[in-house]
C-alpha cells in the first residue's frame, strides 16, 4: 500500500523592499544681510556695465541721435533766417544750455558737428559746445568751442594732429566763417600774439592724455581769413561763468539726478533678490535684468555728467 506525501506548502513570494525614507533637507535660513548683500552686488554690477556703456557703445549712440536732431534745427532755422547770431535767441530769450548755435567743419579730419550753446559736461554728451562768454564764431575777438576727446562720439579724438594751416569752416547765422590753424598748444606753452581790433580768433578745446585720463587740455588756435561779422551786445562778459562750463570742469548740479537714481536702483535690486527667493532664478532674471540694466545706464549717465567734461 503507497502512502501519499502530500508536495510542500509553496514559499510566499517575498514582500517587498518599503522605499527609502524621503530625505527632508532643513528649511533655508533667511538671512537679511545676505539679500542686502546681494542688493549690493546687483547695484554694483549695474553700476560698472552702465559706466563702460555710457563711456563707449551707448554714449556713441546717443551722440549720434542728439547730433542729428540739432542738425535738422539748426538747418530749420538756418532756413527760416532766425537762427542766433549772439547770446539770444530770435524772440530776445538767452540761449538754451546745448541749443544748436553752429555748424562745425574739419575737411581733413572728416569732422562735421552741430555746435551747442554752453560747455557743461551734459552739452558736452550731446557734442562740441560753445563757450558762453565768447562771440560766435566769424566775430571779431576769440571763440571756444570745446569738444570730447574719448567718450560720447570722441568728436575732438584727433585735434592734436591738426597741422598748420588747416582750413576750418563755421557756419552760423551769420554765415560760413573760415579760419587757418596757426598751432596747437599745450599747458605750459606760450599764448598766442594779441589780436588786434577787428581781428578773429577761433580755440579748440579737448582733453590731453590717455583714454578717459585726462592730463591736462590740448589747445588749437586757428586765425579768421574770412569777412568779420558784427556781433549784437553780448548780456554775459567774459569770465560770467562757473568752474562746469571750464576746461576739465564738472557738473555739480548731476548730485541730485545721481541721488535719485540710485535709490531707484537699490529699490529694484532689493526686490529683485526678494523676486529671487520666490520666483527661481531664470523666471527673476528675465524680469529683472532689464530693469537693473536701464537703472544703471540712468545712474552711470548722470554720474558721468561729475566727470571732466572734456573726456
Amino acid at each position: 500500500m503507497t502512502v501519499l506525501t502530500p508536495p510542500p506548502p509553496a514559499e510566499a513570494p517575498p514582500a517587498p523592499t518599503p522605499p527609502p525614507p524621503a530625505v527632508r533637507r532643513a528649511p533655508r535660513v533667511e538671512r537679511p544681510g545676505l539679500a542686502f548683500a546681494g542688493a549690493a552686488l546687483c547695484v554694483l554690477a549695474s553700476l560698472l556695465l552702465g559706466f563702460a556703456a555710457n563711456l563707449t557703445l551707448v554714449g556713441h549712440l546717443q551722440h549720434a541721435r542728439d547730433q542729428e536732431t540739432a542738425y535738422d534745427e539748426l538747418r530749420r532755422q538756418l532756413a527760416l533766417g532766425i537762427a542766433p547770431v549772439g547770446q539770444r535767441t530770435y524772440d530776445g530769450e538767452l540761449l538754451e544750455p546745448g541749443a544748436p548755435v553752429a555748424l562745425l567743419r574739419i575737411p581733413v579730419l572728416g569732422l562735421k558737428e552741430v555746435v551747442g550753446e554752453g560747455t557743461t559736461s551734459g552739452v558736452l554728451m550731446s557734442g562740441p559746445g560753445h563757450r558762453r562768454d565768447t562771440p560766435l564764431p566769424g566775430q571779431a575777438g576769440t571763440s571756444v568751442i570745446m569738444g570730447r576727446q574719448w567718450g560720447y562720439g570722441s568728436p575732438f579724438n584727433d585735434l592734436r594732429q591738426l597741422p598748420v594751416g588747416t582750413e576750418i569752416r563755421v557756419t552760423t547765422g551769420q554765415g560760413t566763417a573760415v579760419y587757418r590753424v596757426s598751432g596747437v598748444r599745450r599747458e605750459g606753452d606760450p599764448l598766442p600774439p594779441v589780436l588786434g581790433e577787428g581781428q578773429g580768433r577761433l580755440t579748440l578745446i579737448t582733453a590731453e592724455g590717455g583714454p578717459y585720463t585726462p592730463s591736462g587740455a590740448l589747445r588749437v588756435d586757428a586765425n579768421l581769413t574770412s569777412d568779420v561779422r558784427t556781433a549784437p551786445p553780448r548780456p554775459m562778459a567774459p569770465g560770467w561763468i562757473d568752474e562746469s562750463e571750464q576746461a576739465l570742469g564738472s557738473e555739480g548740479a548731476a548730485w541730485l539726478p545721481v541721488f535719485l537714481w540710485s535709490q531707484g536702483l537699490l529699490v529694484a535690486a532689493l526686490l529683485t533678490v526678494a523676486a529671487y527667493r520666490v520666483w527661481g532664478r531664470w523666471q527673476t532674471w528675465v524680469v529683472g535684468a532689464p530693469v537693473l540694466a536701464a537703472l544703471g545706464l540712468a545712474v552711470s549717465g548722470a554720474a558721468t555728467r561729475l566727470l571732466p567734461n572734456l573726456i
